[in-house]
């Protein structure tokens, strides 16, 4: 009889091990997603996921001299430090990922974003823009 007990108190626990299991295999992207460090000028980040940081250009925007300043007001506004990222990178240039980057919980991409505020404009230069245009 006490064996017959031992048996109906594991199947629960084993089904909620399975449960937890399910449930972790399941969101692993937003556990492990990359994160703003810093916003170092109005078109460089510094980005960081669980054991490595680097750089990342945003693709195929330029800001004018004039709003550098605005630009990085308004990129700390949406990405504060330790927002979870999405990237979706277009290439590199001069040693630095050229990436799509956006809040993991929304669909505005920063760089459109920059754009749309009235400070960046569409740079077409990079082959990784031309690229991208032509998908």
């Amino acid at each position: 009889m006490p064996q017959l007990r031992v048996q109906t108190l594991n199947r629960p626990i084993a089904a909620l091990l399975a449960l937890a299991l399910g449930l972790l295999l399941a969101w692993p992207g937003s556990a492990l997603a990359a994160e703003l460090l810093q916003v170092r000028t109005a078109t460089l980040l510094q980005i960081g996921d669980r054991n490595r940081n680097y750089a990342v250009e945003l693709a195929c925007i330029g800001v004018e001299p004039a709003d550098q300043a605005a630009a990085m007001a308004w990129l700390r506004q949406e990405l504060p430090r330790r927002t979870r990222v999405n990237l979706r990178p277009y290439g590199q240039q001069g040693g630095l990922l050229l990436a799509r980057v956006s809040r993991l919980d929304g669909e505005l991409d920063m760089g459109n974003g920059l754009i749309a505020a009235g400070l960046a404009h569409a740079e077409n230069s990079p082959q990784a823009c031309s690229v991208m245009e032509a998908s």
